[in-house]
């Protein structure tokens, strides 16, 4: 029975390692209840001597009752027995809760589902705790599932694990432990080690007693047990801080800002018509950058089309992918051999932003330089945080754009379906037909994906007859097909989504970037304003990756501040035909990276040199060589912890006036020395500390003269030694038994003189281990855990008395 509650406490105490995962105590009180559910199973199990397999399924029972009662009662006959009702209830609360940890993340709200989901869970693990421990009697197994419960929130939260939950848990199974020793000591039989005590409920008074002395079984357990908890705790704050791996998914992985939930992620379309819509101008972000040109400044990026609008998949933002890691993720389909511009942007975001946690950035963002736990999509580089927000902050970024002309994409081979995920073309079933026809027909004359790219740009701005205007309805089958094909007027999420569909029908991959355009200069900066929201397809091309074209009009009939790319410009047909008159040809160009002269010396782009050169102001945080130097360095002032205090013991005993009995081995002997003479004290224990750090501990029958005679044998003193030695043994004789001490010389010369002859027999080694780590001072600290760890003990003791007074009452 014993074991079985020691189980349970142990599990819920490794349980309560879950508080962060969760809003509120909800989860608490559920797994609570499970837990005391398989308590009460496994007390019953083991009253009846039922055997493992039989245990278990008991325990399973009771705790599906308990989570019947809890959570489908009322489909329950009479509250807790289950029926088909209570079992389907059950399997729905169940696949909701598992949704939502999926769409959540840590810490979750309070969901029904959320909560039956912990509370199983707990539950499961107890029901194992008790199987091992108290059944198979493996009580060290049973922490392999404890350990599970530590490891989701260490693989999930980005944040440690808190040492005093970590401490609770841990206790939780030093008890667990503890308790099977008992256990396991109470079945031994017959004690062959005994001791004799006076009890006072011995039948005969002053009568002796065997009892088995198991005192120093029970304090070894603990010795461990504390002294592994403290291990535990302390060595990692002097370590550096490593980042855990996700096993788990909860959402994005780590806190929302403010709430703590999934990550904010308004709907992009909906917040870009808005702020279209704004009766007056508001300042959003400035910069500036080292080519002094305005920039699209990318904020999402939507891959998915669902037959209604551009979505976006959610961004994962791997430990390894920090914004304060260094560089960021490769630009996806970016060559080396592409030539590139490096241009480093400072931005500064309004204080007037709200719940803004994706970054404003120009494409593609290579290094930034912020503070605050900032994340990149290795597929987007959209750069994100579940903690910060961006209001208020500055930051620098680096970008290495493709420096590319016309004639070189126009040299690009059709980009193909491998060469990029598969959801950028991907389209609907219920596309209609019209608007397959269309792209296909815009695009008949086009020999290369690049040429098909610029006939949907110009089809948009120049032949199909559109107009810019906000009063549309934008989303959906019919009002993209009403947009294609009829009333061609809308504002640039219209044209940007319509020319990334048409893309994706004749094969070229694309999506729908939200954010700004690069604003209006003012004095040396670039602001950028509500009016300035935009959206834009991105297309994707071999070799270049990813680029922005311009379909919405421009100028004052258009978005005032939106800018054509100068590639995305037609080439002149002769120039074109030159090039690349048909598909796979190749361009003769001296910018083409397919130039033969190219081909012999091609450019290959040293990434992280590049980064190195590119100006983007210096970095005041500490490098990882620093931080593992500190913690090395930390760890190594821990370690010379004793050593420091062997130092003060001995400086303080030297000094004549203010020498003390720290804690000599002899308390009896050293308590009468240090009432009749300080310094004689002093110098005693210093010698036996000596003595000790040298292996040459003094045998505790050992008269002062004894000791001399042996050490002046043993290790041939001199003369000189010699007369030290017996100088301060006779002081301390004197001391002890004389009844007038009389006057004593000084005794440092004696007991440096002492210590120096000690040191000449024994080996370097062990004189450096009695000053870095002194054998006197670690049976020092000992001694003081034993004191704390004999403190249980009495309390135990104190227990068991009663116990015994009362039986013989």
């Amino acid at each position: 029975m014993r074991l079985s509650i020691a189980a349970a406490v142990a599990t819920f105490c490794a349980a309560i390692l879950l508080y962060p995962l969760f809003q509120g105590g909800f989860w608490f009180w559920g797994s609570l209840g499970a837990v005391l559910s398989v308590m009460c199973a496994g007390l019953v199990s083991g009253r009846l001597s039922l055997p493992a397999w039989a245990a278990a399924l008991v325990s399973a029972g009771a705790l599906w009752i308990y989570l019947t009662l809890a959570y489908a009662s009322d489909k329950a006959w009479a509250w807790v027995v289950p029926t088909k009702g209570s079992v389907v209830e059950l399997g729905k609360l169940l696949g909701t809760g598992w949704a939502d940890i999926q769409r959540f993340a840590a810490p979750v709200p309070a969901t029904e589902g959320i909560a039956l989901l912990t509370a199983g869970g707990v539950g499961l693990i107890a029901i194992v705790v008790d199987l091992f421990a108290a059944r198979l009697r493996r009580a060290a197994l049973a922490g392999l599932p404890m350990l599970a419960l530590a490891t989701v929130p260490a693989t999930i939260l980005p944040d440690p694990i808190s040492w005093p939950a970590f401490i609770i848990a841990a206790l939780g199974f030093t008890g667990l432990l503890i308790a099977d020793g008992r256990e396991r000591i109470g079945h031994w039989g017959r004690a062959v080690l005994v001791r004799r005590t006076r009890v006072a409920t011995s039948p005969v008074p002053g009568a002796e007693r065997e009892t088995a002395d198991t005192r120093g079984l029970r304090l070894s357990g603990k010795r461990i047990g504390f002294a592994a908890i403290a291990l535990a705790v302390l060595v990692p704050a002097a370590l550096p801080a490593m980042e855990p791996v996700s096993f788990f998914t909860f959402g994005v992985g780590g806190r929302g800002p403010g709430k703590g939930n999934s990550i904010s992620i308004p709907d992009p379309i909906a917040g870009l018509k808005g702020q279209l819509e704004l009766p007056e101008r508001r300042t959003v972000l400035s910069y500036t950058n080292s080519d002094d040109k305005p920039r699209y400044l990318r904020i999402y990026s939507l891959d998915t089309f669902d037959g209604e609008k551009f979505g976006m998949t959610e961004p994962k933002g791997a430990p390894d992918n920090k914004t304060e890691n260094g560089p960021l993720p490769t630009p996806p389909g970016l060559s080396p051999a592409t030539k590139v511009s490096n241009v480093t942007t400072r931005i500064q975001i309004s204080e007037e932003i709200e719940r803004l946690v994706f970054l404003p950035l120009p494409y593609p963002a290579r290094q930034i330089r912020i503070d605050g736990d900032w994340r990149a999509d290795v597929s987007t580089l959209m750069v994100f945080s579940t903690r910060d927000e961006a209001a208020g902050l500055g930051y620098d970024v680096l970008t290495t754009e493709p420096d590319v002309t016309s004639a070189q994409l126009d040299a690009l081979p059709q980009a193909r379906a491998s060469a990029s995920d598969p959801r950028y073309l991907k389209l609907p079933e219920n596309l209609p037909s019209e608007i397959r026809d269309l792209a296909l027909k815009e695009t008949a004359d086009a020999h290369t994906g690049y040429e098909a790219a610029v006939k949907l740009q110009e089809f948009f701005t120049k032949t199909g007859d559109f107009t810019y205007s906000l009063r549309t309805q934008g989303s959906g089958n019919s009002a993209l097909k009403d947009f294609l094909l009829r009333s061609r007027a809308g504002y640039c999420e219209q044209f940007a989504a319509s020319m990334a569909l048409l893309a994706r029908i004749v094969g070229i991959p694309s999506r729908v970037a939200i954010g700004y355009t690069g604003g209006t200069k003012v004095g040396d900066r670039w602001m950028v304003g509500t009016n300035d929201s935009h959206s834009w397809p991105e297309l994707y091309f071999d070799g270049v990756g990813w680029l922005p074209f311009e379909p919405t009009p421009t100028g004052s009939l258009g978005q005032g501040s939106a800018r054509v790319p100068a590639y995305t410009q037609p080439l002149p047909r002769s120039t074109s035909d030159s090039a690349s008159p048909t598909p796979g040809a190749t361009s003769t160009g001296d910018d083409s990276p397919l130039n033969p002269q190219n081909r012999e010396n091609p450019r290959i782009l040293d990434r992280e040199a590049t980064l190195a050169d590119s100006g983007l102001p210096a970095d005041d945080s500490m490098p990882l060589i620093g931080k593992l130097g500190i913690g090395a360095g930390v760890l190594l002032l821990i370690l010379l912890i004793p050593a420091g205090i062997r130092v003060v013991t001995r400086s303080r005993r030297v000094r004549a006036l203010s020498w003390k009995v720290s804690e000599p081995s002899d308390e009896v002997t050293a308590k009468v020395v240090a009432g009749s003479h300080p310094s004689v004290a002093a110098a005693w224990a210093e010698l036996d500390d000596v003595l000790f750090d040298y292996g040459m501990a003094r045998q505790p029958s050992e008269t002062p003269r004894a000791l001399a005679r042996r050490l002046t044998e043993r290790y041939e003193f001199d003369a000189e030694s010699a007369a030290s030695i017996s100088a301060i043994a006779s002081a301390v004789e004197r001391a002890l038994f004389a009844r007038n001490v009389g006057e004593l010389a000084p005794m440092r010369k004696d007991l440096r003189k002492v210590r120096q002859a000690l040191a000449a027999t024994v080996s370097r080694r062990r004189r450096v281990r009695a000053v870095l780590l002194p054998p006197s001072t670690l049976r020092r600290l000992r001694r003081m855990g034993e004191r704390v760890l004999d403190g249980f003990d009495r309390l135990e003791n104190i227990r068991l008395r009663r116990t015994a007074a009362q039986k013989g009452s």
